[in-house]
């Protein structure tokens, strides 16, 4: 602005316009540009601005990066994959082969020759018959085999896999939501961290006030020495606490990449929660209900229940008999000059009569997987019980702790407030001070935990009744 000033100066009123319009037109544009490219300028040395990170970000960056979020994805396709190839069963197989082979063998020889049409009455000579020369022979097999009846094993096979396929589903459902309550409870362990260096901070400004009240005192005679120094004392242990705060700091935000899956040295400022509007979890019983119904991996227990009942019939179905179609068509040749072709066309029944009692072991082994899976699924529906109340009660304690540590937070400010007025007039001494002080420190803290405690707690308790999307609000 000061060079566009200059500029005008220098061209009083009009004299320029009407002389030099062009010239006077062409100094304001070069001044306007070196304007914008020195304001560009200054914006670039300041470097870019750094947004902060909200939950949500932090969630949705988690989602699309997290490792164990890719491998259960990975884990459904692979199920997906599963369906495909039990499917494949119900469909002909279609098979070629080719094979050179070279023998002077009595029997393979004849047949050889028989297969490649150049049988002649010389062959049938006993000398040539016993002892053949040498011969060659290209074998192209085009093969064919249909399932006509297989008791309904490969159908059983077919809903196995598709139901393999949506337990995958569903156990990348609950991995998502562990990792999204991951991030919760990393994104409000960083937030802890930080806030709990505010309180450090304000207590070492506390501190440093007491200590400049000693000091007066000291100097005027009210005081000895040793006020003093425990005042220091109590300066540095304030310091200390506040280095280790900031290591926590960095622990803190290093698991939240982490749980996010970005680099550890990434640099992010998480922005602190609204605190307002905080109120108690609904009744125990709908957290209950909605655990049986939504969890992700109880669903799954049930399906594989459903997997193993399918497996006894399966076992069962190996007893029965099974009906081929089968065919081949082959080409033989000595080399490739003269061919000769056949076809082989048949159907085949294929039944188990003794297998060293294999067919009757499985049928046990599936027939205990069974009771096995309904065992593990009854101790999951109690376990699931056990945690939802747990996640509950914590939840509701943390609401309750909110209150109590509010109020004595006000307390320990008034309290420290009045023993400082009566240190100053000697009615107190230096221990009750710094007792007020550390109790004031205390109380913040305790607050600040119940507020993150309360925030994680029902995250942890939607990740237990299986609906973490609550938990992100």
């Amino acid at each position: 602005m000061v060079i566009v000033m200059s500029f005008a100066s220098l061209c009083p009123g009009n004299t320029l316009r009407p002389r030099f319009p062009a010239l006077a037109s062409i100094g304001l544009f070069i001044l306007l540009v070196h304007v914008v490219f020195v304001h560009q300028g200054a914006a670039a040395e300041k470097g870019p601005s750094k947004s902060s990170l909200t939950l949500e970000e932090a969630i949705r960056t988690a989602l699309d990066k997290n490792p164990r979020i890719s491998a259960s994805l990975f884990q459904v396709d692979a199920s997906a994959a599963k369906i495909t190839q039990a499917r494949s069963g119900l469909y002909p197989r279609i098979d070629f082969s080719e094979t050179f082979m070279r023998t002077n063998n009595p029997a393979l020889a004849f047949s050889t020759r028989l297969n490649q049409e150049q049988i002649t009455m010389q062959d049938f000579d006993p000398a040539r018959l016993n002892d053949p020369s040498t011969i060659d022979n290209f074998a192209s097999v085009l093969s064919l085999s249909i399932p006509i009846y297989d008791a309904g094993q490969i159908r059983i096979g077919v809903d196995q896999a598709r139901l393999g396929h949506e337990s995958a589903s569903l156990s990348a459902d609950r991995v998502r939501q562990e990792v999204i309550t991951s991030v919760i409870a990393a994104y409000i362990g960083v937030l802890l961290a930080q806030d709990q260096m505010e309180v450090i901070r304000q207590s070492i400004e506390s501190a440093k006030a007491n200590r400049n009240i000693i000091q007066a005192r000291v100097k005027t005679g009210l005081a000895v020495k040793s006020d003093l120094l425990r005042a220091e004392v109590r300066i540095s242990e304030l310091e200390q606490e506040r280095l280790n705060a900031r290591s926590l700091v960095e622990v803190s935000m290093a698991s939240l990449n982490a749980a996010m899956g970005i680099s550890l040295d990434e640099v992010l400022h998480p922005a602190p929660f609204e605190q307002k509007g905080l109120k108690p979890p609904d009744e125990l019983e709908k957290w209950i209900q909605e655990a049986l119904r939504n969890r992700p991996d109880l669903r799954e227990m049930r399906l594989r229940e459903i997997t193993a009942e399918q497996e006894v019939k399966k076992a069962k179905m190996a007893h029965l008999p099974g009906l081929f179609f089968t065919s081949n068509y082959e080409i033989d040749s000595e080399e490739y000059d003269r061919t000769a072709n056949n076809y082989t066309v048949g159907v085949v029944l294929r039944a188990n009569l003794f297998s060293g009692l294999g067919l009757q072991a499985k049928v046990r082994e599936a027939v205990a997987t069974l009771h096995q899976v309904k065992a593990a699924l009854k101790q999951m529906e109690l376990f699931i019980g056990v945690e939802t109340r747990r996640a509950y009660f914590q939840a509701m304690s943390s609401f309750e702790r909110i209150q109590v540590a509010e109020a004595a937070v006000s307390q320990a400010e008034e309290g420290l407030r009045i023993v400082r007025n009566r240190y100053e007039s000697g009615l107190f001494t230096i221990v009750n001070l710094l007792d007020a002080e550390l109790a004031l420190q205390q109380a913040r803290t305790l607050h600040l935990r119940s507020l993150y405690d309360h925030k994680l707690a029902l995250a942890q308790l939607n990740l237990a009744a299986g609906k973490t999307e609550e938990g992100i609000r």
